[in-house]
């Protein structure tokens, strides 16, 4: 089988911290105006792609070109998930 290449257009650091009233709240140092408060962090990184996305959408509307870091995954790929 032929190595496939599959790219996945940005890399997105996260900070997560839970704030007084319980929830979780995540920025990104890496994407001015990214926010994403939630319930748990299950939820969190569950919403932060679709958000992320629709920010960077907004942002390319207006002309405005993020500078996050490309990322270029070749198969077979390892990728770490959280479970808990």
């Amino acid at each position: 089988m032929a190595e496939q290449t599959l790219f996945s257009p940005f890399r997105l650091p996260l900070l997560i911290k839970q704030v007084e009233d319980g929830t979780y709240l995540a920025t990104s140092p890496a994407l001015d105006g990214f926010l994403v408060q939630a319930d748990t962090v299950e939820e969190i990184l569950s919403l932060a792609p679709g958000i992320a996305k629709a920010l960077i959408d907004a942002m390319r509307a207006k002309g405005i070109t993020p500078d996050l870091e490309v990322e270029v995954l070749h198969f077979p790929v390892k990728i770490d998930v959280l479970v808990g």
